[in-house]
């Protein structure tokens, strides 16, 4: 079986996402359109931005629902990510945290979208 590397985020403005997501990810996407935007990771995988209004068959879920995470290589990277993204203005749901898994914190995106930063502790595997 094929391994997924690509996700699509259903969004309300795909181009202001796209904006967001650029700052976030300190990249530019691959491919901007009025309905959809599309970034390609260093690791080869993909993060659309689908305008929910054009998106077929019809989403009906919002944001929230599930989330995007992204690993951080140490527990102090997940505070001063969490300080960066909450400097930026960055809608904070979770501080950062010390769970089963390891250090975390959750924002969520212009959309809602849930952004888990985590870094795993290899003593909790």
């Amino acid at each position: 079986m094929r391994s997924p590397n690509f996700i699509i985020l259903y969004v309300d403005k795909p181009e202001a996402s796209g904006a967001f997501y650029a700052k976030l990810l300190g990249r530019q996407p691959v491919e901007t359109s009025p309905t959809f935007v599309m970034f390609v990771l260093d690791n080869g995988f993909k993060l659309g931005l689908w305008s929910r209004r054009t998106a077929q068959p019809a989403a009906s879920a919002a944001g929230g629902g599930a989330e995007l995470v992204l690993a951080v290589e140490s527990p102090g990277a997940v505070d001063a990510t969490h300080s960066d993204w909450a400097s930026r203005g960055l809608n904070i749901l979770q501080a950062p945290t010390d769970m089963d898994f390891g250090r975390t914190f959750v924002a969520l995106d212009p959309d809602n979208h849930r952004l888990r930063v985590y870094c795993l502790d290899e003593a909790a595997v």
